[in-house]
């Protein structure tokens, strides 16, 4: 897996990878990460395509998805306690 571009944003970070013909878009936020995966040949002009689905509004769903994840982890781990 070979690391095509890393994206800045504020609220998490955005690396891209290559592999095996895919992209892997993976956005982390401390302990937490997402990953998505698409075939190359679905992404119209390669990693420029990836860049354009990368829009605020799929990323504001992504970190609305952290904090879901989130509240999910604590509320295991206090059961768990």
């Amino acid at each position: 897996m070979r690391t095509l571009a890393e994206l800045p944003h504020p609220d998490c970070k955005i690396t891209i990878f290559g592999m095996n013909q895919k992209f892997i878009i993976k956005f982390e936020q401390g302990t937490l990460e997402q990953s998505y995966k698409i075939a190359e040949t679905d992404v119209v002009d390669g990693i420029n395509g990836v860049f354009e689905m990368l829009d605020d509004s799929f990323i504001k769903e992504v970190v609305a998805q952290f904090i879901t994840m989130r509240k999910a982890f604590f509320e295991s781990y206090e059961r768990y306690n």
